[in-house]
């Protein structure tokens, strides 16, 4: 196995022979094996232990078995307790997903604070099926299908092409020792039924399973990028476009798709949309017409579709004092300076007749029955909601319109028109100058 975990490196995974690397170290036989194997081929290495506290003393015998590892082949080694089941109960977890959660956020705050590159884990081929299927009996899309990413961010997995049965005989030809998680051998987590259950009875009808699983995986990686040239394909095209607030979707080019809902799906699956009929059925919706995910929601606004991440509820009102002369806004930073004269003129500036304003002055989100007296138009009383509409702004962009307010008249419709009754004339004395940035 050696030879091969070699091979492996230097062919696929090269760039970790130049990197300082992190091992994730449970004690148990995969962890220790892939422990092993990079201390022999001579890679820059420490260890990073989680004790989840779950398991009593055995916890414990586990955390002191990777403490004498480290101490007999000379490594670093970082440990770190966790109070499980307070974090479970907590966030409203699983423990097996409050573990998880809780291992690879330290290892990624573990890997950026003491400069590691690569954060290395044990999983292999057999770990790689067992994800397959519970991603397939959960119900999943194509990207659920293509298993385990050997390169996640800085997360890689050097043993997926290595069997569990490769591991096992590895072990044994050489002696070592490892710990067993007691956990393992109950069948009431889905990966250990499938494990102890399901995938012997697989391997009893195909003995080569674990070859075929390979080739499908490859098979359904290279589909799944075969659709993500598609869908850039849709960004080359204009089809969808990226816009402040997110991206929109041209409607009338997702219609002419044989199959509108699975580019739809593959597009909008990872914001966490789970009801794809109302999805599709927004092609035909009424404009204004709304879908939500848990983290963001999906907009019919005339020809588009409008995918937007949802808003943190912000402060209805800022107040700005005479004195500030910037202060931080959702839209950026305003900036407040008397000025000489008019210098620049462009939507994010605007010169006010100082002596026309009230401080203190009053920044807000429009609303329905604003109206204001737009800049250029001789004066003339306008809706800021026909003001909008006529500027063509979508819905999501109306959302993000503020307006910069003396008392409860308008000043500026932030970012966009001043208001005439604060314009600057030959008989202004006192200049402000307000600029978005």
């Amino acid at each position: 196995m050696i030879n091969s975990f070699q091979n492996h490196i230097d062919s696929k995974l090269s760039f970790l022979k130049n990197s300082k690397l992190l091992i994730a170290i449970s004690g148990g036989i995969d962890s220790v094996v892939l422990t092993h194997l990079c201390y022999k081929i001579g890679l820059n290495m420490a260890l990073a232990h989680c004790n989840f506290n779950l398991r009593g003393k055995e916890s414990d015998a586990d955390e002191d078995f990777v403490l004498q590892l480290a101490e007999d082949l000379g490594l670093e080694v970082f440990i770190e307790s966790f109070d499980t089941k307070a974090y479970a109960e907590t966030n409203k977890r699983s423990i097996q997903m409050a573990a998880r959660e809780l291992r690879y956020k330290w290892f990624k705050i573990l890997a950026e604070q003491l400069q590691f590159d690569y954060v290395l884990t044990a999983h292999h081929a057999d770990d790689n099926l067992e994800t397959f299927l519970i991603n397939f009996i959960r119900g999943t899309g194509l990207d659920g299908l293509t298993g385990i990413p050997e390169v996640n961010d800085v997360f890689v997995r050097p043993l997926l092409p290595f069997s569990r049965e490769t591991i096992e005989a590895y072990v044994k030809d050489n002696k070592i020792q490892w710990v067993e998680d007691s956990g393992n051998k109950t069948t009431k987590y889905v990966r250990n039924k499938l494990r102890h259950d399901v995938i012997p009875v697989l391997k009893e009808i195909n003995p080569s399973l674990l070859e075929s699983f390979q080739k499908t995986m490859s098979h359904l990686q290279g589909a799944s990028d075969i659709v993500d040239d598609s869908i850039e394909a849709l960004f080359k095209n204009g089809i969808m476009k990226l816009t402040p607030t997110g991206f929109k979707m041209q409607i009338s080019e997702i219609q002419k798709f044989y199959n509108p809902k699975a580019y739809l799906y593959r597009f909008l699956n990872i914001y966490g949309f789970t009801e794809w009929d109302d999805v599709v059925n927004l092609l035909q919706a009424q404009s204004g017409k709304q879908v939500h995910s848990s983290t963001h929601r999906l907009i019919k606004d005339r020809d588009f579709l409008l995918l937007s991440e949802i808003a943190v509820d912000e402060s209805q009102s800022i107040t700005i004092l005479e004195t500030d002369k910037q202060i931080e806004i959702p839209l950026g930073m305003l900036f407040f300076d008397e000025a000489d004269g008019i210098l620049d003129t462009h939507k994010n500036t605007i010169y006010i007749d100082k002596t026309t304003i009230m401080f203190p002055l009053i920044l807000r989100k429009w609303g329905e029955g604003d109206v204001f007296y737009p800049l250029g138009m001789e004066g003339k009383k306008k809706k800021v909601s026909k003001y909008l509409k006529d500027e063509k702004q979508s819905v999501l962009d109306k959302e993000n319109i503020w307006v910069l307010c003396s008392g409860d008249a308008i000043i500026w419709v932030v970012g966009m028109r001043g208001d005439h009754r604060f314009r600057v004339t030959d008989k202004t004395k006192h200049i402000l100058k307000v600029e978005l940035k």
